[in-house]
């Protein structure tokens, strides 16, 4: 029994380690987006500059900004997080 409480409480403690890397990553996608679209889209219209036909504010802050994002989604994915059984086994009693 507490060598099943102690794969619970680690499964656990897994899942906030892993949910805590999933904010950090939120809070990493929104500054990036704020600070593109607001840093280079407060300038007038007159003034932007364009990348692919796209404002640059717009770009970077869309297009570059989700492919940054999935490309560090996959790379923490595939470096921090671990699989986890959900189920416990059930250990059998030998008679």
């Amino acid at each position: 029994m507490a060598e099943q409480e102690k794969k619970l409480d680690m499964r656990f403690k897994l899942a906030h380690r892993e949910a805590w890397i999933g904010i950090g990553l939120v809070l990493f996608n929104f500054i990036w987006w704020f600070g593109f679209a607001y840093g280079l889209g407060s300038a007038p219209v007159e003034e932007y500059s364009y990348i692919l036909g796209m404002p640059a504010w717009f770009f970077y802050s869309c297009v570059a900004g989700s492919i940054l994002m999935m490309v560090l989604v996959a790379v923490i994915v595939k470096s921090f997080f671990k699989e986890v059984p959900f189920e416990v086994e059930e250990e059998e009693e030998k008679v």
